[in-house]
């Protein structure tokens, strides 16, 4: 990445900038979708750079997903806590966020599986498992507000429409999959809550 005459060259700042450039790409094309010389081409900067950040092409590739993890993460997050405080808005919200995700042209399935499919190393992996985790404990806290009967359950249930949703959106059909699979969901909520089987 070039640096402006003058200016002090900040390791922490090129580390982000090369992570930040490179989350579009590797999810645009895939890991293995593009070569050491094609991807530091892209994000312009040479293959000593890349290396003395990263140690390897897959040292990049585990800081991109850990960053997009993070991103997505805090953008439901948001979704859901801009709801209100009704669990049943609040889960609406983490559909209707998706479906919005799913709608975007560059929208081409979860990363984090996407990667795990296509990497089968034990980093990857990792990475992955804790990402389907902060959802699962996002969509389990809702179960829990809401008083479900289990809610480690329910918020298992939700988040398997989830994943569900996002790989029907990527690979059949993209338009409505998050509605479906929210009212989906509500139906679960109202199974599962002693109001909703009243």
């Amino acid at each position: 990445m070039p640096v402006p005459k003058g200016s002090t060259i900040d390791p922490s700042r090129t580390r982000a900038a090369i992570v930040d450039a490179a989350i579009p790409l590797l999810y645009e094309r895939g890991l293995d979708g593009i070569g050491i010389a094609e991807l530091c081409a892209r994000l312009r900067v040479s293959k000593e750079t890349l290396y003395r950040h990263f140690g390897t092409k897959d040292g990049l590739v585990h800081a991109a997903l850990e960053a997009r993890s993070d991103r997505v993460f805090r953008w439901l997050t948001e979704a859901v806590a801009a709801a209100g405080p009704n669990p049943a808005d609040q889960l609406t919200a983490a559909f209707h966020a998706l479906q919005s995700w799913y709608d975007d042209p560059a929208f081409r399935g979860c990363a984090m599986v996407n990667a795990a499919a296509q990497h089968h190393d034990e980093a990857v992996g990792a990475i992955t498992a804790r990402h389907l985790e902060r959802y699962l404990a996002l969509l389990t806290n809702i179960a829990e507000r809401a008083g479900a009967v289990n809610p480690a359950v329910l918020g298992r249930q939700w988040l398997m429409l989830v994943e569900g949703a996002t790989v029907v959106a990527a690979h059949q059909e993209a338009a409505r999959a998050g509605e479906h699979a929210c009212a989906a969901a509500i139906a679960l909520l109202v199974g599962n809550t002693p109001t909703g089987r009243d």
